[in-house]
């Protein structure tokens, strides 16, 4: 379009383009001009709608973008004007702007006051009531017909040219809202007078759900609804009363409290005493099982090793029995007794006595010298004096056994000849010629003792019982 086309619109009252960037606070807004020609601009903001009206009818609804107005883009109005496309004749129509933010901080309040009957006392009291509200379009076309009508546009309060504020169209609703349902909800909440200020979120939300459809009739909806201040009437003397009686009734809940707290105190101390002497008592029981534990302990470990004394003496008995009889086996297995071991031991005294007296004596000779031969005699005579007794029983026994045998004597047994370590070889009886070592006794067998008292037995099998070893 040229600068003339321009001045020409300009001054025939026709606009090219078509948008509203007034206030925040005015939910509609009517654009003053109402012929427009087809290709046109409409720019619509971020949350903002734009209606076109003809003849009262709402015809297309924009949101926010920009817009050539020609019959493509509106086909209802194309409809309604049935003009041709590329026709640069003016349209008449109005164009309606619906701010879509939400209105932050509309104050509300109620013009009267709210009668109020105390539950406790019956008293009446009277309330006032107020606070604040967030309100956003959210049916752009209900909100135009039902309340904007041809008017220049409505906000919250009173404008020039408006319809009349929003305010003042839905005070009696709120009103009405507040008087009928702040006393039901004080009472069904069991809300305490004086304590109201601590429950204004619940009468808040109370009130909300009930002031919300009357909003919601005319495309309004109510984010946020609060309740900012209940006033109380402090100079009526029936609300002095009951805030007499409350401070009583505090004063008692508090003297109750306490009462009630130096109670638990005491059944606490008490119950800490009980339990610290019962803690004391439990102690004392378990130092004193604990002593007699100790002291059976040393009884038993006492007893116990004289157990082990006992029968260590007893198996240290049993060995040396056993040890004998084992000694015993063996000579009766090699064929000789301990008549065999005396004569054995009677020989060697004799043949030391001998070999002591020298060479000459025992020989019959006569070469040695007088001292030498005395004292070669002197040491066979003692050795003889030694074992006289016991070659006296050994003869003895021979004698017997000659009387008894007449005819002819038992020939003694010839004991097993063995080696002596110190390198005698063939040594017969239990001590060597050479050294006088005694013969080595036999390795005691293996032994054991069977459960059915059988001790010292020999092999795998009791001889008592036949049990198996180690069973």
């Amino acid at each position: 379009m040229t600068n003339s086309d321009k001045l020409k619109t300009e001054k025939e009252g026709l606009v090219s383009v078509i948008k509203y960037e007034g206030d925040n606070e005015t939910f509609i807004w009517k654009h003053p001009i109402e012929d427009f020609n087809y290709g046109s601009q409409l720019i619509v903001h971020e949350s903002q709608e734009a209606v076109f009206f003809k003849d009262g009818q709402a015809l297309d609804t924009f949101g926010p973008g920009r817009y050539t107005l020609e019959t493509q883009s509106l086909p209802i109005l194309e409809k309604a004007y049935k003009l041709a496309t590329g026709s640069v004749s003016p349209f008449h129509a109005e164009v309606y702007f619906i701010n879509k933010t939400v209105q932050m901080a509309i104050k509300w309040g109620t013009p009267d006051k709210v009668r109020f009957i105390d539950p406790l006392t019956g008293t009446p009291l009277d309330l006032g009531a107020s606070g604040e509200m967030n309100l956003q379009v959210s049916n752009s076309r209900k909100l135009l017909v039902q309340l904007v009508g041809t008017m220049k546009g409505i906000a919250w309060e009173d404008g020039a040219g408006f319809t009349k504020s929003l305010q003042e169209s839905f005070r009696p609703l709120i009103s009405n809202a507040v008087k009928t349902n702040l006393p039901t909800v004080i009472k069904s909440e069991a809300i305490d007078i004086l304590e109201i200020d601590e429950n204004l979120g619940i009468i808040s939300d109370n009130l909300k759900e009930k002031i919300l459809p009357g909003f919601e009739e005319y495309g309004l909806t109510i984010p946020q609804f609060y309740v900012t201040s209940i006033v109380l009437p402090e100079n009526d003397p029936n609300f002095k009363r009951i805030r007499e009686l409350h401070t009583i009734t505090l004063q008692t809940r508090i003297i109750q409290a306490e009462a009630t707290v130096k109670t638990a105190q005491a059944q606490s101390e008490t119950q800490y005493r009980t339990a610290q002497e019962q803690s004391k008592a439990a102690i004392e029981a378990a130092h004193r099982e604990a002593e007699l534990q100790k002291q059976l302990t040393e009884t038993e470990v006492l007893r116990r090793e004289a157990e082990r004394k006992i029968i260590a003496a007893q198996a240290d008995a049993e060995a040396t029995k056993m040890a004998g009889l084992a000694e015993a086996e063996v000579m009766r297995a090699k064929g000789y007794n301990e008549k065999d071991v005396l004569q054995a031991e009677v020989q060697k005294a004799y043949a030391e006595g001998i070999g002591n007296m020298g060479p000459e004596v025992s020989n019959g000779g006569g070469g040695s010298s007088i001292v030498g031969d005395m004292m070669g005699l002197g040491v066979g005579m003692a050795a003889a004096n030694a074992i006289m007794p016991q070659i006296g029983n050994m003869m003895q026994g021979i004698g017997g056994q000659q009387t008894a045998n007449n005819t002819q004597a038992a020939p003694a047994p010839s004991p097993d000849a063995w080696d002596c370590s110190c390198g005698q070889k063939g040594v017969v009886g239990n001590f060597c010629n050479n050294c006088g070592s005694r013969r080595p006794l036999p390795v005691a067998p293996d032994t054991w003792d069977c459960s059915c008292g059988l001790k010292g037995i020999v092999g795998n099998y009791c001889n008592n019982c036949g049990k198996k070893r180690g069973e």
